[in-house]
């Protein structure tokens, strides 16, 4: 798995790519919780090259989720792959996370 940085006036975006699995899910938790110490709140996580997620992975999307709820924030997933979409959808995770289709809509919520 590779993480990506971009900061823009609206938010931060991490992107994802490659497999989220309980070999790195640490990187992944590593990273979220220094944006989240810092005050950096406001996270897009783009997923649209991410073409797996375990559940060690889900996990920390779902406690990033519940941090940055707590501070008033917002936390939003976009570029879910099929496959990476039916995962969300048995976990029942499409009704707890914002979901978006591609960036510049996900863009728009904050």
């Amino acid at each position: 798995m590779e993480l990506s940085e971009q900061k823009t006036p609206q938010c931060t975006i991490i992107g994802i790519e490659g497999r989220l699995d309980t070999t790195n899910y640490n990187i992944l938790e590593k990273k979220l919780m220094e944006l989240i110490d810092a005050r950096n709140d406001r996270i897009l996580v783009e997923c649209s090259k991410m073409d797996y997620v375990s559940s060690s992975g889900l996990r920390i999307l779902l406690m990033a989720l519940k941090k940055v709820t707590l501070s008033k924030g917002k936390f939003v997933l976009c570029g879910l792959q099929e496959n990476i979409r039916e995962i969300f959808e048995i976990s029942g995770f499409t009704n707890i996370f914002e979901i978006y289709p591609g960036r510049e809509e996900a863009l728009k919520v904050f």
